[in-house]
């Protein structure tokens, strides 16, 4: 059992793998802020760094993080105001 002040604590229930799959795909994504993935699942950004670093194998989470750290448009603090949306616009149509 984890301790009350651990950052995964706030994850009650256990995650079915399409949810897992899905955080991950949210945490690469550029456009996505880590608060949206705070909302949907309760992790936030520490809970997220642990929960990732077990997910990916060790040089894939070292890629990750390396690509996340300092980039402005995951947090919602530090996003230009330009960046309104969550995802590119030619990100879901069909080709």
């Amino acid at each position: 059992m984890q301790p009350l002040n651990h950052p995964c604590a706030s994850l009650q229930t256990p995650l079915a793998q399409a949810d897992k799959s899905r955080i991950i795909e949210m945490a690469w994504e550029d456009r996505t802020p880590f608060e949206a993935i705070k909302t949907q699942y309760g992790l936030n950004e520490a809970a997220l760094i642990i929960f990732m670093r077990r997910a990916l194998k060790p040089r894939s989470f070292r890629n990750w993080r390396k690509r996340v750290q300092h980039r402005t448009t995951k947090h919602l603090a530090l996003r230009p105001q330009a960046v309104m949306r969550a995802y590119c616009p030619s990100q879901y149509k069909l080709r």
